[in-house]
């Protein structure tokens, strides 16, 4: 049992990252009207840092700074500290970023802003060494330098300070601009900074001075961009990116998932940590680009992904976890690395070399003497290279793999932020819903309707309030924009995977919430609710970062419940998001991917798709299919169970009056309201499809 010197005021949190710090010699605070009181009570700036659990730099400026007594010292005695998880609070850490954007940093975790009483930011940084080095003063400089101006030339700091305050209320909230009639140039715009910006070697994009992040939701729009026009190096870009990603560092060849990002252009060196939304937005990715090529490579990888969602990052009552740090016993990337020498002794000199060709593994290391697992060769070329069939060499590979994760279960494995956050688990739950729907794999849908019960169980309060983190029993916090209109994707997803009108219901009602909360009638839609805390400012964010904003998840929503044959209003709304951020998409897209999806969406034109008919009938199931299978972006699509569509029609009004023809399977495919003749064949049906 560990005996800690010292605990501070974050020790009755939930946060798996304020615990982390509760024990550090700084008096740190959780963020709340006490920190804020108390620094006006003893006339002190406030130090908000601001990180999450799985967080590499956080954890190296804990241990070079938060932990030093003498440092904790000078910071009690001039600061108020308060820590901050981005993850349970993005409303908090969007302004003091875009006030460190506002003095020309980077942004980046940990984020240490330093503001005064009223909440106004001053100045700060991100990771601030022990020492002056890689350009940067130390920390308690900077410390020592903020509490000598604070008491001799404090006037110098308010004016910084309301400066950056009206800059932050500027951009809060998109102007509103002249209308913009929107056609298909904005996405052939984005398109070609995509292309501009691609590596024709390595996949993905130089978008980054030194890393590459996984770009999946501008493949996804690439994959529309193909599916519009035809255009082969859409394609192109989209499977060598995953093909290379895959095949790196980056992805973890022996337990499935993908990190955070890779710190160099070849995808071998990755940031370590593991992230829920990354997981869910490549496994999108791969399923769109599966049903386009039908290449079983992808089906490979999105099965990889999800067996080690399920097996890691799946909590006993079903919903997922937040993820997994870079670091294991304090050394980043410790867990995933191997030696040559370990290797073979664990599969014997003939499997070991042969493995140790197929993931690179040599006797000097690809990182610091030890190796990253990635694939340099193909199948056929490993098969060729030792004289075996590429079957033997599969099931060799295979077998490796086993042995080699047996091994590192046995190690010691990198923290796990277990908490579980609201929008992140809707990613994920429409990924194992598309995947169910494509794959044709039931447990996939199991796993998908148990994570969303769980979510409609447990983080809800007592007045029908969606919360946005869950941990060991306890709810708390009111969602955010992002939490409600994914949500409202995924129950869309699983309607569409499951035909359990009790999804579509949960969609419209979590649709008439997110109006009654975050609905700004002369623009985009607020991050935060109106009945949540009050803070410097109240955003409306239409930018595309990690995961798909809430804005753009929110587009997506309103544009598939208007084709289901729900208001008209969905579609103004929607409409209204877009031309907010019109001015952004246009020169800045490939930040908008997401939004731009929507946009397509809109532009397309929906089909609305109703097949009328019994689930297990051959002809019902084969018109089914060629709708779960094929890549068909812009539909929406219905299934009504001939007589039992009594409700069905008196909730999804697209339905009403589509009964089957002479009781045999029927589609219906619609399109602006307007009908296409019935059709009772998949050569029929795709024949109105395409």
């Amino acid at each position: 049992m560990t005996i800690y010197s010292f605990s501070n005021k974050l020790i009755k949190e939930k946060s798996p990252y304020l615990l982390q710090h509760a024990h550090n010699p700084v008096d740190w605070h959780p963020w709340g009207e006490i920190a804020f009181q108390k620094a006006k009570n003893e006339d002190k700036l406030l130090l908000i840092s601001i990180g999450y659990a799985t967080c590499h730099w956080c954890h190296v400026m804990e241990r070079e700074s938060f932990e030093d007594s003498e440092l904790a010292e000078f910071l009690n005695a001039h600061f108020v500290s308060v820590k901050v998880d981005r993850e349970e609070r993005p409303d908090v850490d969007k302004i003091y970023m875009d006030a460190l954007h506002a003095l020309g940093q980077q942004g980046g975790w940990p984020l240490n802003m330093f503001i005064t009483p009223e909440g106004k930011p001053v100045t700060g940084g991100t990771y601030f060494p022990p020492q002056p080095m890689y350009g940067r003063i130390s920390f308690r400089e900077m410390l020592e330098s903020l509490a000598k101006v604070w008491k001799d030339e404090r006037e110098k700091i308010f004016l910084t300070a309301n400066q950056l305050t009206s800059h932050l209320e500027k951009i809060a909230v998109p102007p509103t601009t002249e209308f913009i009639e929107f056609n298909w140039e904005i996405e052939e715009k984005t398109v070609s900074q995509f292309r501009d910006a691609f590596d024709s070697i390595n996949g993905g994009f130089n978008h980054q001075p030194q890393n590459k992040f996984p770009p999946s939701m501008g493949l996804m729009l690439l994959l529309r961009n193909y599916k519009r026009t035809g255009e082969a190096h859409s394609l192109e870009m989209v499977e060598k990116t995953l093909q290379k990603m895959f095949a790196g560092g980056i992805y973890d060849q022996l337990g499935g998932g993908i990190s955070r990002y890779s710190t160099d252009y070849e995808w071998l060196v990755p940031h370590f940590e593991k992230m829920l939304y990354d997981n869910s937005l490549f496994v999108w990715a791969l399923i769109e680009t599966f049903q386009i090529t039908k290449n079983h490579l992808y089906e490979t990888i999105i099965r990889d992904v999800l067996d080690y969602i399920s097996r890691d990052m799946t909590s006993s009552e079903g919903a997922f976890f937040s993820a997994e740090d870079a670091d294991s016993e304090g050394v980043e990337g410790k867990f995933y690395i191997w030696s040559q020498a370990e290797v073979i002794e664990i599969l014997g000199k003939e499997i070991g070399e042969l493995a140790c060709f197929f993931w690179d593994i040599s006797k000097d290391g690809n990182f610091e003497g030890s190796s990253i697992l990635n694939r340099k060769y193909s199948d056929e070329f490993v098969a060729k290279r030792f004289r075996i069939t590429l079957k033997e060499m599969q099931g060799k590979i295979q077998t490796a793999r086993k042995k080699l994760m047996t091994v590192r279960s046995k190690r010691i494995r990198p923290f796990l932020d277990d908490k579980v956050l609201t929008s992140w688990n809707a990613l994920m739950i429409s990924s194992f819903a598309r995947a169910s729907r494509v794959l044709n794999d039931a447990e996939f849908e199991k796993k998908a309707t148990r994570a969303a019960n769980f979510i409609f169980n447990n983080l809800f309060d007592n007045t029908g309030r969606l919360l946005r983190r869950w941990r060991q029993g306890e709810s708390r916090f009111p969602a955010y924009l992002c939490d409600y209109a994914q949500l409202t994707v995924s129950c869309l997803d699983l309607y569409e995977t499951t035909y359990d009108t009790a999804w579509f219901l949960k969609a419209t009602e979590l649709s008439k919430e997110t109006n009654r909360l975050f609905r700004n009638a002369d623009g985009p839609y607020f991050d935060s609710g109106n009945d949540g805390e009050v803070l410097l400012t109240r955003n409306a964010e239409g930018y595309d970062g990690v995961e798909p904003s809430g804005n753009s998840s929110l587009a997506h929503a309103f544009l598939r419940l208007h084709a289901y044959g729900l208001s008209s209003k969905f579609h103004e709304d929607a409409q209204r998001i877009f031309q907010s951020f019109a001015i952004q998409m246009e020169q800045a897209g490939v930040s908008f991917s997401a939004m731009l999806g929507g946009l397509h969406f809109s532009l397309s034109q929906p089909k609305e798709i109703v097949i009328s008919g019994i689930r297990g009938e051959d002809k019902t199931d084969l018109l089914l299919a060629e709708l779960r299978r094929g890549y068909h972006p812009n539909i929406v699509v219905s299934f009504l169970e001939n007589g039992k569509n009594i409700e069905t029609e008196k909730i999804i009004p697209l339905t009403s009056g589509r009964s089957m023809v002479n009781d045999i399977a029927t589609a219906y495919v619609c399109q602006n309201k307007s009908c296409k003749i019935p059709v009772q064949s998949v050569e029929e049906l795709r024949k109105l499809l395409t």
